[in-house]
């Protein structure tokens, strides 16, 4: 049985015993694993090893077989749709950033806040000062102030990367799950986006899957390792690096 706290979930994001299917393939098997608010968490392991399938099962695209998946300890995920989850506060950015390239940065970013509002509300004009605050705020934060009126589709990939990750912030989601986030960077953006997640995560819970290591060093965080659908290990980069099966698996000698 969780506990819940007065104020605070004792887990944010909590798994137990989660299983999927595919045709006889265990994508997840008996996976589990908590998150807690605020934190930081990556998320390692060989291609199979579950990550995809973990994120299809928390956002609701796939239903597990068996298992319980649990947000802010007493919401039963698995009761919910895909669109029932994110107005619940969970937020997914893919791996390839899906901006609209012939809309500027601050029009994206607007977008994602009448997504996170409603239609109606946002034609009142009494928000668009609010609005302009909150896209002012959100630019700051990832970095992309002075790219504010420049076309989505004129970004570098790491800059388009951060405005998807400010569209998803756009939201005020409590939990984000992040893809591969570092994948076709240049060393300084793979840098900067590290430093951006670790300033994210505290007001909001963070999950990133990940497969550069010397990103996940840099997140400084809590590392779990899947493998053929379970945990394999989970701690520090620096214990997980050392566990011999882990080395087996996935990182090699």
């Amino acid at each position: 049985m969780l506990e819940t706290g007065r104020h605070l979930p004792t887990n944010i994001l909590y798994l137990e015993g989660v299983t999927v299917s595919f045709d006889g393939f265990k994508a997840l098997n008996e996976l589990s694993l908590a998150v807690a608010p605020g934190e930081l968490r990556a998320i390692i392991g060989p291609n199979g090893a579950g990550k995809t399938t973990f994120m299809d099962v928390v956002t609701g695209k796939v239903r597990p077989s068996a298992g319980t998946v649990f947000f802010r300890d007493d919401i039963d995920l698995t009761r919910h749709d895909e669109a029932e989850i994110a107005r619940l506060g969970i937020g997914r950015k893919f791996q390839k950033p899906t901006v609209i390239e012939s809309l500027s940065v601050a029009e994206n970013l607007e977008l994602a806040l009448r997504g996170e509002r409603g239609v109606f509300t946002t034609l009142l004009r009494r928000h668009a000062h609010d609005a302009r605050e909150q896209i002012d705020a959100i630019l700051a934060r990832v970095g992309l102030a002075a790219q504010r009126a420049r076309p989505g589709g004129a970004l570098s990939h790491g800059q388009k990367q951060w405005l998807e990750i400010g569209m998803l912030l756009a939201q005020s989601p409590e939990l984000l799950l992040v893809d591969e986030p570092a994948a076709g960077m240049t060393d300084r953006e793979t840098e900067l986006t590290a430093q951006l997640l670790r300033e994210i995560s505290g007001e909001h819970s963070v999950v990133v899957v990940e497969h550069d290591m010397t990103f996940v060093k840099a997140l400084d965080c809590r590392v779990t390792v899947l493998h053929e659908g379970h945990m394999l290990a989970e701690g520090t980069l620096a214990h997980v690096q050392q566990d011999e099966r882990v080395i087996e698996v996935y990182l090699g000698r």
